[in-house]
């Protein structure tokens, strides 16, 4: 295939998606973001100073919530919330700015301390933060990194938040997952990738891991008045692929397609923000969710055992209990 065509096959392609991609954005946010929905709710989101998470966090307080901006970099958060600010026009809402480093469980447990005490109510809560097949290191308390902050720290800040969740019940969880998933597979034996790493894998079993968990912790808040979801934003263009190696060469192309077929975080958002604020899915649990749709997982993600096990380990991970 010429370069000319090739060019043409993916801007036609493009085009396409962008129509379409157009189209969803528009009925998902007629259907789900009414004005004022979200007046009087807090809401914490994790890793909201850039990517999806900044996206929520904007949409969060246009509809006038009071949005916990939990970042590791103070500085890059302190402008995000301007840029929000700058652009939202007038709200009822705030951007509270919170300091968290999901590579390290005791700033975990002192920035769980602080919400606890200063915040009376916590509406919605939103693992969002991540990493993305970076080279292989470790977390402060030794753990593979992609495991660490993309399941272990979520997975400690979460039950640390749980009885603030139900005391404020009706409440959401919410934990960002992957389609990768459907690669990964938990690997108790080598939980931290120590005899072997690839860095994909490593990235699949932590959204594995991460829906696991969704299942477990909606088996053990069943009546207690707070829902716990999962969802796929899908391809988004964000910093998280910043590991991803690629030639010079081939970055222009990489721009381009990612522009072409990429969602931007705006539009990478929607399924969150449906899950956050649509009075549709609020008595809907345990569920896995893709462009503001339920959809079924494998029975790798689903298996009760597997996630009582890792439950089990990650309990013993985090210093929940000896």
């Amino acid at each position: 295939m010429s370069g000319a065509v090739l060019l043409a096959v993916l801007l036609g392609g493009g085009g396409a998606v962008l129509v379409a991609r157009t189209l969803f954005c528009r009925r998902a946010r007629a259907l789900c973001l009414g004005a004022g929905i979200m007046r009087g709710k807090t809401v914490l989101v994790t890793g909201a100073s850039s990517g999806i998470g900044k996206a929520a966090a904007a949409e969060l307080y246009r509809l006038h919530a009071r949005v916990i901006m939990a970042c590791r970099d103070r500085a890059r958060a302190e402008r995000a919330a301007a840029e929000i600010r700058a652009c939202a026009g007038p709200s009822d809402g705030a951007l509270i700015i919170k300091h968290v480093e999901l590579t390290s469980l005791r700033s975990v447990r002192e920035f769980c301390r602080e919400i606890t005490e200063e915040e009376p109510k916590l509406d919605v809560l939103i693992n969002n933060a991540g990493v993305f097949r970076c080279p292989y290191s470790k977390t402060e308390d030794g753990f593979e990194m992609q495991l660490g902050v993309n399941h272990l720290a979520h997975f400690l800040l979460t039950n640390l938040l749980t009885e603030l969740m139900v005391r404020s019940a009706p409440s959401r969880i919410l934990v960002v997952s992957s389609k990768l998933y459907k690669h990964g597979s938990i690997r108790f034996d080598d939980i931290n990738s120590e005899r072997s790493y690839d860095p994909a894998f490593c990235y699949s079993q932590s959204k594995l891991a991460n829906l696991l968990f969704t299942h477990e912790l909606a088996r053990r808040l069943e009546g207690r008045g707070v829902t716990v979801n999962s969802l796929s934003p899908g391809m988004v263009r964000t910093n998280l692929g910043r590991h991803v190696r690629v030639h010079f060469l081939l970055k222009p192309l990489l721009f381009l397609v990612s522009w072409l077929f990429f969602k931007s975080p705006e539009a990478g958002a929607t399924t969150l923000l449906h899950l956050a604020c649509s009075p549709v899915v609020a008595n809907v649990s345990g569920k896995f969710f893709s462009n503001c749709q339920e959809e079924a997982l494998l029975p790798k993600a689903t298996d009760d055992d597997t996630a009582k096990q890792l439950w089990d380990l990650s309990e013993t991970m985090v210093g929940m209990k000896g």
